[in-house]
């Protein structure tokens, strides 16, 4: 596969459909926050830092964290969205975060079979083994050069509302939120909330 990067703008994030940038949005419970990310219960002062940081208000739960790419769930779970790279919270990611038995593994988290499913809907085959993406889409084997760019992919397949011309749509069965994109925004919808980001 021919390397490919994403021209412009350095991405906060990268885009593939469902993951974007929607970390944990909702009303934050009174009193003494329960955030736990890869299996460390954060402080009331790093809840609170990280959602100054963010701009947004994080739900109690316990969710893993990918520092490398900016990846981020609920534990036990796929893939929910996006958020920005390198924050030092929370534990070390798991092999065992999302409980995956996929045999395909990305900077150390073996996939969801939901995680793998999307990527075969976006991208054709997913061979099992390890690979690394960082946090401009760019991946490849574990210990290896680039192969490609997710970003790029992801844009060269028109995204999975299939409508080409760079704009994406996708609402996710897990978390019931919309996330998409168009002329250089992001945006994410949900029940009680809405937030638009330019890149």
């Amino acid at each position: 596969m021919q390397h490919k990067t994403v021209s412009g703008r350095a991405l906060r994030f990268f885009v593939l459909p469902f993951l974007f940038s929607t970390f944990l949005i909702g009303t934050a419970t009174a009193g003494d926050h329960n955030v736990v990310i890869n299996h460390k219960r954060l402080t009331n002062d790093q809840v609170h830092a990280l959602q100054r940081q963010l701009n947004l208000r994080i739900m109690d739960g316990r969710y893993w964290y990918d520092r490398t790419c900016g990846a981020w769930g609920y534990e036990g779970g796929p893939t929910a969205g996006f958020i920005l790279a390198g924050l030092d919270v929370g534990g070390r990611l798991r092999t065992n975060a999302s409980n995956g038995n996929t045999g395909v593994y990305i900077n150390g988290r073996q996939l969801h079979y939901l995680d793998v499913a999307y990527l075969q809907r976006m991208f054709g085959t997913v061979y099992r083994g390890r690979y690394w993406v960082d946090a401009y889409g760019n991946f490849g084997y574990e210990g290896g050069q680039a192969l490609g760019n997710l970003v790029a992919l992801s844009q060269q397949s028109g995204g999975s509302g299939g409508g080409g011309g760079g704009s994406t749509f996708y609402r996710g069965d897990y978390t019931d939120i919309g996330t998409g994109s168009s002329g250089g925004t992001t945006y994410v919808i949900g029940k009680d909330f809405s937030y638009i980001s330019g890149y």
